[in-house]
């Protein structure tokens, strides 16, 4: 019997890239385990079965956020299957996995952040490589300060195009999960910086086979990928950090500086407040340590 896992990918027409392949992975994992257990179809699989796969993945010291969104998938998957008529009864039906257990997005100081965003003069290089280095230093500037500067993922960075962008207005139309678009303001360094990179780097790094859309290309001439982003930050940052870190740090250092939530809510684009919440907690966890290390009765 047929899982359709192809099919049940091809169904998520409305959700993000990554989410797709993560979501087509997850229940690819399912299938193998279950068979196993000698199931061969989603028609043979119950609720019973479910519970036991989920606490597998908890033996398995999965973590419990990755287990999460594994017990989404397969709630996405069966109700699918039911709209199809591949099983009578959605066995997954308010099957839930606990939370992600506290753990708290990683935000970057202000000295790690100004070590990322300004760092040191690059050393000195051959003539003919000058060019080159100084293109990819003022693209690697104008992504950093959108990232943090405007709490973009970096999906949402890398797929901008140059109408995206009005500089004069200082804001950037993105395209969100689910092919939701919202309008984000750009601070004045990431103005300056988006200006530096399309007068003077982009030209440089442009092939013939560069999109002629694209905003951000990477040394070969393609459009920026986010395993390119990853390589930046791997060069530029004093800590191992990660390209959503400037996106976490983005938002808690809004909430720190007494901006409203809901307001964080659109800027990151959110569909829902809940996932904004945990930004809050990041606030209070920061609250917390500074009052420990200053307060002389702490």
């Amino acid at each position: 019997m047929s899982w359709a896992v192809a099919s049940f990918a091809r169904s998520l027409s409305g959700a993000a890239e990554a989410t797709v392949r993560a979501y087509r992975t997850d229940i690819e994992a399912f299938v193998v385990w279950a068979a196993r257990a000698g199931v061969t179809g989603p028609a043979e699989v119950d609720r019973l079965l479910l519970r036991r796969y989920l606490a597998y993945l908890a033996t398995r010291g999965m973590a419990r956020t990755t287990v999460a969104r594994k017990a989404a998938a397969l709630r996405r998957y069966f109700a699918w299957c039911r709209r199809r008529g591949l099983v009578e009864d959605d066995p997954a039906r308010r099957l839930t996995a606990a939370g992600g257990g506290g753990r708290l997005p990683d935000v970057l100081s202000a000295r790690e952040l100004d070590a990322l965003l300004e760092p040191p003069p690059a050393p000195a290089v051959a003539a003919g490589d000058a060019r080159v280095a100084a293109a990819r230093r003022l693209r690697d500037d104008a992504v950093l300060e959108l990232l943090y500067g405007s709490g973009l993922r970096v999906s949402e960075c890398c797929g901008l195009d140059l109408d995206a962008v009005d500089r004069s207005a200082g804001r950037v139309v993105v395209w969100g999960k689910g092919g939701k678009q919202r309008l984000v303001p750009m601070s004045r360094p990431c103005v300056e910086a988006l200006g530096a990179w399309l007068e003077a780097g982009r030209p440089v790094l442009a092939t013939e086979q560069t999109p002629p859309a694209a905003l951000f290309v990477n040394a070969r001439g393609s459009r920026l990928g986010p395993r390119d982003v990853r390589r930046i930050l791997d060069r530029r940052s004093p800590v191992p950090t990660h390209p959503h870190a400037l996106r976490h740090s983005f938002a808690t250092h809004l909430l720190d500086n007494g901006a409203d939530l809901r307001a964080v809510q659109e800027l990151l684009g959110h569909a829902s407040l809940r996932t904004t919440q945990v930004y809050t907690h990041v606030s209070r966890e920061r609250l917390v340590g500074v009052y420990r290390r200053a307060h002389p009765r702490a």
